[in-house]
């Protein structure tokens, strides 16, 4: 069973305002889930594929930024870099990865690993002062921990399978 929790300053909260951020919030992770598991069923697939949808992805956002949004260029070469480098590694990179992993790997281990996202980059945020440390990240991050905890419950219920040692002639 899920549960979806929408916390605001004053506790919980829902705003009818951002219906529609919730219902993209939804879709998405609709999405994302399905993907992962017709990737795991469609294993045979190359990973190569994920550079079509990574396209896709990018004509579409580029609509919807042409659509919905003001555009602010990058005004300074460090910034551009970071553009540069956000598209590469943990949006790209991060693709082939998950990929591979959802493929070739475990794949409790994989979504329990993937935890571990969020709670870096709120630790992140904090260390480098663009957040400020609160008991409300405190909890959030030890919600963070133990949805992590509950996703891998049965990876600690499991016994580790023992290979038979190759016999050496």
């Amino acid at each position: 069973m899920r549960h979806l929790l929408i916390v605001g300053r004053n506790g919980i909260d829902f705003d009818g305002a951002y219906a529609i951020g919730y219902g993209a919030a939804f879709l998405c992770a609709f999405t994302w889930s399905g993907y992962s598991l017709l990737t795991r069923r469609f294993d045979a697939v190359s990973t190569d594929v994920v550079t079509g949808f990574c396209l896709a992805t990018s004509v579409l956002s580029l609509f919807c930024h042409l659509g919905l949004e003001t555009t602010v260029w990058p005004e300074t070469g460090f910034e551009w870099i970071a553009v540069v480098g956000l598209g590469l590694l943990p949006v790209g990179a991060a693709f082939y990865a998950w990929d591979y992993g959802v493929k070739n790997g475990d794949i409790q281990i994989l979504g329990s690993a993937s935890y571990a996202a969020p709670l870096l980059s709120t630790l992140i945020l904090t260390v480098f002062g663009i957040a400020e440390p609160s008991w409300r990240i405190a909890l959030a991050c030890l919600l963070i921990t133990g949805g992590a905890v509950l996703a891998a419950q049965e990876m600690f219920r499991r016994k580790p399978q023992m290979q038979p040692v190759a016999e050496q002639i």
